[in-house]
């Protein structure tokens, strides 16, 4: 692992690059406070031995690691828990209440994205799913808090990605981590300092609704950076949000715009959103070539798209 793939920012935070799929795609984020370290998501198995490397190079050692951090229980933030957990001996799983039992007995997990992927590319893309030691679990209800050396980390419950997700607020710091509440933003994007943010309406528990709530909730207090899985630190928060919201509308319309085209309504959608974020990258001042942004924006748009379908065949009714 080299230094390029750990960015430090102020009061102890760094992200660290879980290299899933591509550089740069997905953040584990370290809080370091005294010498006791907290982990906010955890890529996949594949991703621990960076953060093991990344700890060894602050002069850190696992026994140092208090706690595992999962803003919700996508494989691509909580893969690697049960390897977490394997390493770090001193560690407490801090997750979800509806996240728990799944992370206790991983079966179900496991073979839902068995069945997406298959096995052979599963065990490919995450490893070994390790089952948790439920008296190593901490369950963090909303509004719940755990003390980082005296470093208070509040758990706001903040549904709309997923019914399981909290998004940890960090007073010190005044940042929240957001997991996938805030929505996506690769730094390739970025345009003079400027991001830009996107909403993830992935399969299988969009709900525009409550994504709406949540990202108003986080708003009220006043937060100086959000910090994303997809990838690590914004700024421009207030910006930011309204373009979400906006963003999470335009995705609903997309997806209802196809209520009468059963056959290929997934295809409908990813094309629309495809249209969509280029005409709003186009605006944003992005020069990248629209063939790199399609690289880009490839999985999040399948998986965008899944994500609409899903939720428009609940709300409709539809088979």
């Amino acid at each position: 692992m080299t230094l390029s793939l750990v960015t430090d920012f102020e009061h102890g935070i760094s992200a660290v690059d879980a290299q899933f799929h591509r550089p740069k795609r997905a953040a584990i984020h370290l809080i370091v406070e005294k010498n006791k370290v907290a982990l906010i998501d955890t890529g996949t198995s594949f991703s621990i031995p960076g953060v093991i490397e990344t700890l060894r190079q602050k002069n850190l050692s696992v026994e140092n690691v208090e706690y595992v951090i999962l803003t919700h229980i996508h494989l691509d933030h909580a893969g690697g828990a049960g390897e977490c957990m394997r390493c770090f001996p001193n560690a407490k799983l801090v997750v979800h209440p509806r996240g728990a039992r799944h992370m206790a007995n991983p079966a179900k997990l496991i073979a839902g994205a068995t069945a997406v992927y298959g096995e052979a590319e599963f065990k490919r893309v995450y490893g070994k799913i390790l089952p948790i030691d439920e008296n190593r679990i901490i369950e963090a209800p909303d509004e719940s808090s755990i003390a980082l050396n005296g470093r208070i980390l509040l758990f706001l419950d903040t549904p709309g990605h997923a019914r399981h997700h909290n998004c940890i607020y960090d007073e010190q710091s005044q940042s929240f981590f957001t997991g996938d509440t805030f929505g996506v933003s690769y730094r390739e994007f970025d345009v003079d300092g400027t991001e830009f943010v996107f909403p993830t309406t992935t399969p299988v528990q969009f709900d525009p609704e409550a994504a709406h709530a949540s990202l108003d909730r986080i708003m009220r207090f006043k937060p100086r950076h959000a910090y994303l899985t997809h990838y690590s630190c914004i700024g421009n928060l207030t910006h930011h949000v309204q373009s979400i919201h906006n963003l999470i509308d335009a995705h609903v319309e997309i997806a209802e715009n196809t209520k009468g085209n059963i056959s290929d309504r997934q295809t409908t959608i990813a094309e629309a959103l495809r249209a969509l974020l280029l005409q709003e990258l186009t605006k944003h001042g992005c020069m990248l070539p629209q063939e790199d942004i399609n690289k880009l924006l490839h999985s999040d748009i399948n998986l965008n798209s899944q994500g609409l379908v899903h939720w428009l065949d609940q709300t409709s009714g539809q088979a």
